[in-house]
């Protein structure tokens, strides 16, 4: 027995594949009371998606298989459970919110149905489950919900999405909620959004959260304890502060050292001779949509441009135009005095490799059909001349360890990776062919702090040896602060405004720009304690 709403005692996982036995967790040990938010920290393959697994009894066996361990969940060991008495207590009093939204929503019900679903499965009226469906979406905060119950998940963005499934989670009223990297893919001000719905909800209904993260910062924002776990071990345990600031294990100091945001800031040089890149009154409508506005800007060869704005600002739409992935309603891109949008099928064909791209998805981007060696090195294929066969493998497994995997893992294909994993494949493609631009869409939000130290130290190194040029769309403001050159801030499709990181962060113009800063997290507690409470104190002098 236990006075804890969960209790996780000695908990071993392991995972029988074909290279042998993997074990993934190791006497894992950790407890959440009601009412209190842990959070689970550590780099992919620590075991913190594993443990959590556990719980809601989601690791397929085989190849999986719990050797040792209890889950007390109110008493009860859950690992001793039948499946009947499993299916009562998931769904019903633990609600799990996964990391990707729009792998787990059924793309051809409507989302009404899918929440209603939930709670159908447990014995509620269809009638009564309607309901209860639009009471919770009007509670996260879906625009026009009657409407809304009849849309198809692909219909919303990724931040409304992710609404949707934590509606779908508390539509039994849970005990226990478990995120998993809830605000991974999320901008800086829907993350907000989402961890402040997280706390709110909390506070109605006193229901435990464990969240599952690689983010300092969403630790510092929502957490009252952390577990570290790093080789699938809790190395260190406390509470958020404590830990932060006087951290014991040197795996959580590393972790902590990775942060980013806290470095000096490029001052880029003035420039010299022509831009590689020229972009003037860029736009892109969509029938009765506009996409993108009147776009301008300059890219110099070497220099790093961040796009920052919420979801349906127009980054990702700019990106794509200017690779000619998406046709431009209007303007010019100059790339060395010649027009993109003006060039032949075969001048934009010799040109591609020059020009790459790493998409914010690598899931939807990487062939699932094609090994890790064939995804990197089909661009020689594709361009040959570039590198000789024979020296393909070898290239491959360079590039491998440029960005952090092993040259072993070349044979491996992309289902076998975590996210972060999958990342720094995409990245490895990108740089197989030695462009001269790479646009990276969100190329790191995926990834753990230190792999994103490693991989933008990575990315920086290329631009100041090789001269590459970077237009990097991103969310993570702490990133863009250590890694470009210019920032430049988009809303709705219009740029609305352009200037050096020092400029930007130092003595942003314009209230959007000061509004996506202030939503930005910081990695450690006292700091976003300090913003908490600057915020409800500005929440009680506006004016009921």
């Amino acid at each position: 027995m236990t006075d804890h709403l969960l209790e996780v005692r000695n908990l071993s996982v392991e995972f029988h594949t074909a290279a042998g036995v993997v074990k993934a967790v190791r006497n894992v040990g950790y407890h959440l009371d009601r009412g209190e938010t842990l959070a689970i920290l550590g780099e992919s393959g620590s075991g913190k998606s594993v443990s959590s697994s556990a719980i809601m009894n989601l690791i397929d066996m085989p190849p999986g298989k719990i050797t040792s361990g209890e889950v007390i969940f109110d008493g009860q060991d859950l690992l001793k459970l039948g499946a009947g008495a499993r299916r009562e207590i998931n769904g019903r009093r633990i609600a799990m919110i996964f990391q990707d939204p729009l792998s787990h929503l059924n793309p051809v019900y409507t989302v009404g149905w899918q929440i209603a679903e939930a709670l159908t499965t447990h014995d509620i009226p269809r009638d009564k489950a309607r309901v209860e469906a639009l009471r919770l979406v009007t509670r996260v905060g879906i625009p026009n919900p009657e409407a809304s119950l009849g849309k198809y998940p692909h219909e919303f963005s990724g931040g409304q999405r992710q609404r949707l499934m934590i509606a779908m989670a508390l539509a039994m009223k849970p005990d226990l909620l478990i995120a998993d990297e809830p605000t991974t893919a999320l901008d800086v001000t829907v993350q907000a959004e989402v961890l402040g719905l997280l706390e709110e909800l909390q506070r109605e209904t006193g229901m435990g959260i464990l969240i599952i993260t690689h983010d300092l910062g969403v630790v510092a924002e929502i957490a009252d304890r952390v577990v570290v776990m790093n080789a699938g071990e809790v190395v260190e345990t406390g509470p958020a502060r404590e830990v932060y600031h006087n951290p014991k294990h040197p795996y959580t100091r590393k972790l902590i050292g990775a942060a980013p945001g806290k470095g000096a800031m490029h001052d880029p040089a003035p420039p010299q001779g022509a831009p590689v890149l020229d972009v003037r009154n860029l736009r892109k409508d969509y029938g009765d949509f506009l996409a993108l506005e009147d776009a301008s800007f300059q890219l110099m060869a070497g220099e790093t441009l961040a796009i920052v704005g919420e979801s349906g600002s127009g980054k990702s739409t700019l990106a794509k135009v200017l690779l000619r992935l998406e046709e431009p309603s209007g303007g010019q891109a100059l790339w060395k005095g010649r027009d993109l949008f003006a060039m032949s099928p075969a001048e934009l064909y010799a040109l591609r490799r020059d020009l790459q791209m790493v998409f914010q998805d690598p899931t939807q981007s990487l062939n699932p059909r094609m090994t890790v060696y064939q995804l990197v090195s089909e661009a020689w294929a594709i361009h040959p001349g570039i590198l000789p066969k024979a020296r393909w493998r070898a290239r491959v497994a360079e590039l491998l360890e440029q960005v952090g995997l092993k040259p072993e893992m070349a044979n491996r294909y992309p289902h076998q990776f975590s996210g972060g994993q999958r990342q720094r494949i995409a990245i490895a493609r990108a740089l197989a062919l030695e462009p001269e631009l790479i646009i990276c869409d969100e190329a790191v939000s995926a990834l753990d702090v230190s792999v994103q130290a490693q991989v933008i130290a990575l990315l920086d190194k290329l631009r100041r040896e090789m001269g590459i040029a970077f237009i990097f769309i991103a969310h993570d403001l702490p990133v863009v602060r250590d890694f470009a050159d210019h920032v430049m801030v988009m809303k709705k499709g219009r740029v609305v405004e352009l200037g050096t990181v020092a400029q930007v962060f130092d003595a942003p113009r314009e209230p959007y720009t000061r509004a996506l800063l202030a939503a930005g997290l910081d990695p450690d507690p006292d700091v976003q304690a300090a913003r908490r409470a600057e915020r409800l104190a500005d929440e009680s002098r506006v004016p009921a």
